[in-house]
């Protein structure tokens, strides 16, 4: 049995048995340990449940991934199901891929139970033509942050205030651009923009030093049927 499979069905035995994963004290939304893939990018596999072609794509989004999925769906251009495990990465990548995948298939994108899609991976979801989360699965989202180069901020703080501000206004701008995509993303795949102003929007993009240093919301199913990003089940 594929190690993925194992995973989902000792969710649901979980649950079934109304066991839920421990709490993450600092995301109490989330579990503790998310079930995101670990591997440096997102690697795709491809296997049949009951019948039906599934690719699985596992890993970190990075620039490659648009390029690997296209060469899977050359191979196997008809799937029933996209299944996808990742702790993010590449927020254009991640748009692409998303783009790609409605574009060029009648595909359902599904998280499974106890897989989690963070970060970028939200928007290669997005994609499908139908979206399922299963019970134990995590839609997981934050606020984007274009600050993760600390050498470049260390290093325009150093070079004193003119330096400072010249990047501040660069990061002020790269990110008005990539929160423009982003609406235009959830337009076009029929998914609320409220996702963004009532959940990602409202989540800090660093913990900080204050009290509350919770910076990951995990969508309910509720909440994810209500803002789009869950197709209506049945």
């Amino acid at each position: 049995m594929r190690a993925g499979l194992r995973i989902g069905i000792a969710a649901l035995a979980l649950l079934a048995l109304g066991a839920t994963p421990p709490r993450d004290p600092v995301n109490p939304t989330c579990p503790q340990n998310p079930g995101w893939s670990t591997k440096p990018k997102m690697e795709f596999r491809v296997f049949k449940v009951n019948g039906v072609e599934v690719i699985a794509g596992e890993g970190r989004v990075d620039a490659g991934v648009v390029d690997r999925l296209k060469a899977v769906l050359k191979k196997h251009p008809d799937p029933g199901e996209i299944w996808l495990s990742s702790p993010g990465g590449d927020a254009r990548a991640g748009n692409a891929a998303g783009r790609l995948i409605r574009d060029t298939l009648d595909v359902e994108t599904r998280i499974p139970s106890g897989w989690a899609c963070y970060s970028s991976c939200n928007f290669i979801f997005m994609g499908g033509r139908k979206r399922t989360i299963d019970p134990g699965g995590q839609f997981i989202v934050h606020m984007f942050t274009q600050t993760g180069d600390r050498d470049s901020i260390d290093m325009s703080v150093a070079m004193g205030t003119d330096a400072t501000t010249e990047l501040i206004g660069q990061i002020e701008q790269d990110a008005a651009m990539l929160a423009t995509e982003d609406n235009d993303f959830l337009i076009r795949m029929g998914v609320s923009r409220k996702l963004l102003s009532d959940i990602m929007y409202k989540q800090k993009a660093v913990a900080g030093s204050g009290r509350d240093q919770s910076t990951r919301r995990c969508l309910n199913i509720k909440e994810a049927i209500s803002y789009g990003v869950m197709s209506e089940p049945g």
